[in-house]
């Protein structure tokens, strides 16, 4: 995987020690989480960059978060397994993929029997057999579920970015 290509022409700093600036790592992340959307990605930047001349960059994943909801991340209320099946959807919608979630969601049934951990392992599961990667991201709120989605060969590339960037992230399956 070389990412570095596709950033190497813009103007990224670098920190005095020689590591890739926040910046940069954010638009790795943003790279990883629009797997072949790197228009996606940009204007997703350029709006991280605007938030950040508003509000600074202090928490970095905050502002990712705001320019990627319903995008290319999520978050939503713990309880809601409606919206959570929604925006797993929305998103996976992008690679005109459709999961088979063993039931209807749009059935009420379906939402008194199930929660969001298992919607997390379902879909998990579902979209490796396409060669993706459900995340799962600690969120400001206990309460809150957060992620997003990645080629399943950016596994190692997430779990480092996400490192750099101090995000506590676990996969999919891991959710409970």
């Amino acid at each position: 995987m070389a990412y570095d290509d596709d950033y190497e022409d813009r103007d990224y700093d670098e920190d005095e020690d020689g590591e890739d600036s926040t910046e940069t790592q954010v638009w790795q992340l943003l790279l990883l989480i629009n797997p072949g959307d790197e228009d996606g990605a940009e204007v997703q930047f350029k709006a991280y960059q605007e938030l950040t001349e508003e509000e600074g960059d202090e928490d970095p994943v905050r502002l990712v978060a705001q320019v990627t909801d319903w995008r290319s991340g999520f978050e939503v209320d713990a309880d809601d397994t409606r919206a959570l099946v929604e925006v797993i959807n929305e998103l996976v919608a992008r690679w005109n993929l459709v999961l088979d979630w063993d039931g209807d969601p749009a059935d009420d049934e379906f939402h008194e029997d199930i929660d969001g951990v298992e919607i997390f392992s379902r879909a998990f599961d579902r979209l490796r057999e396409h060669g993706y990667t459900l995340w799962a991201r600690e969120a400001e709120d206990d309460d809150v579920y957060a992620g997003w989605i990645t080629r399943s060969d950016d596994d190692e590339a997430m779990r480092l970015i996400a490192t750099q960037l101090g995000i506590n992230l676990r996969l999919g399956s891991q959710v409970g």
